[in-house]
């Protein structure tokens, strides 16, 4: 049985009126039970987290007897009026953001997280299941209408941002509407579309996700980061300059970002000798570091090993790999801790072009989620401390003895070269 809470702001709802009232009825709980015919049915409470509040009660407080296990086998229906038994019901609760639950009604449930859909599995639910039901919507056949698998990806990526396939479905439906309409006119009898004509039949791209650098830079690492609709790359900025010693963070970065960041300058000021950052590169010197999309929000401590090794390389003038891109929470000991999200940044990663991949050690678990050939087809680095990713991130630096050693002065930047001369 499903019920729907989005919007349910009556405790009645839950609990039923009672009889005094003209037009009383059951609750939807024992309308539901009427309904299955059965004791131990499966209830489906599907936005949970949308539930109101108003002056008739709080359906969310009506819950927690429902669903609290110690409580529910003497459930009691104000129309009913006795205790009803509901031991044996299976309830499942859906939500969006857990954060918009109440914490008693939360204690009460399971929490099961689903993340997004990945662009490989979005694929495949596109080819079984989207394209066939919008070439029956649109009223064609296998015959008329073929969309290549390199089309349905330009799609997910160029035109799509979700953690579903809602939009997906309404594009290729699109695609579906043009090509009805060229049948109809009498301009094709059958249309195959392939990745180059998807910008002429559905318009130009809306998403531009990142693509991996071009060369090796300084002060510029790349991270990993993840939201609810899939993973992608990063880019951290790091510019010294001549100032007071401040270090500014731009970017709209949230708190813990920004502690990333003073953990980063105190690490690398702290071992300015084996970094081999000279002394005066702190003296009388302002620290900057951006992360570009400045309109976006960004939190959460797995960018600290990016903004170390973004730092490190501004100060000591050696170049960044641009084929390589990292992630982790770092402490001012140089400790590499685990993060979360995975499976969704490496495939992102991936997508940008990136092949080789720097992981806290304990997040080798985590490279079991990754379909096998995604795995063969990268070069990992498991790391436990910041010497270890430095030493993979910057040109001419390795790690020996649990020390960073460089092979050589810092190169001298072309520019700089010039202007000697």
């Amino acid at each position: 049985m499903r019920i729907s809470l989005g919007g349910a702001r009556d405790e009645a709802d839950v609990r039923g009126h009672r009889r005094t009232y003209v037009g009383a009825m059951p609750g939807r709980i024992i309308q539901g039970m009427k309904q299955a015919g059965a004791k131990n049915p499966v209830f489906l409470l599907d936005e949970v987290d949308k539930l109101g509040v108003s002056f008739q009660g709080d359906p969310a407080a009506a819950l927690l007897e429902v669903l609290d296990p110690a409580q529910n086998d003497s459930f009691t229906d104000h129309y009913l009026g006795v205790p009803f038994d509901l031991s044996e019901v299976l309830f499942i609760a859906t939500a969006n953001f857990l954060q918009s639950i109440p914490g008693p009604l939360l204690d009460r449930l399971e929490t099961v997280n689903f993340a997004g859909y990945t662009e490989r599995e979005k694929l495949e639910i596109a080819k079984r299941y989207l394209v066939l039901r919008q070439l029956s919507e649109n009223g064609l056949t296998a015959e008329q209408f073929a969309v290549t698998d390199a089309a349905l990806r330009e799609i997910i990526t160029s035109y799509t941002r979700e953690a579903g396939v809602r939009q997906l479905e309404r594009e290729i439906g699109k695609l579906g509407r043009k090509v009805a309409r060229k049948i109809a006119v009498g301009e094709a009898a059958r249309v195959t579309v392939d990745a180059p004509d998807v910008a002429d039949l559905i318009g130009r791209p809306r998403v531009h996700p990142e693509r991996m650098a071009r060369e090796d830079q300084i002060g510029v690492a790349t991270g990993m980061y993840y939201t609810p609709v899939g993973g992608d790359i990063m880019f951290v900025e790091a510019s010294v300059m001549r100032g007071k010693g401040d270090l500014v963070l731009t970017g709209q970065l949230g708190d813990v970002m920004k502690e990333s960041a003073r953990a980063a300058l105190t690490y690398a000021k702290s071992h300015a000798d084996r970094l081999g950052i000279p002394e005066e590169a702190f003296a009388d010197t302002d620290i900057h570091v951006h992360v570009p999309a400045g309109a976006i929000p960004k939190d959460g401590p797995s960018a600290g090993v990016t903004m170390a090794t973004a730092l490190v390389s501004a100060l000591s003038r050696r170049p960044a790999r641009h084929d390589l891109a990292m992630t982790g929470e770092i402490t001012l000991r140089g400790r590499v801790l685990p993060i979360g999200g995975v499976k969704e940044k490496v495939l992102g990663a991936v997508r940008a072009g990136i092949t080789t991949i720097v992981l806290p050690m304990e997040n080798e678990p985590d490279l079991e989620d990754l379909p096998e050939d995604v795995r063969k087809s990268l070069q990992v680095h498991l790391v436990g401390e910041l010497g270890e990713v430095l030493s993979l991130a910057l040109r001419g630096a390795k790690f020996e003895a649990g020390h960073l050693v460089f092979e050589g002065p810092a190169p001298v930047e072309p520019s700089l070269v010039a202007k000697q001369n």
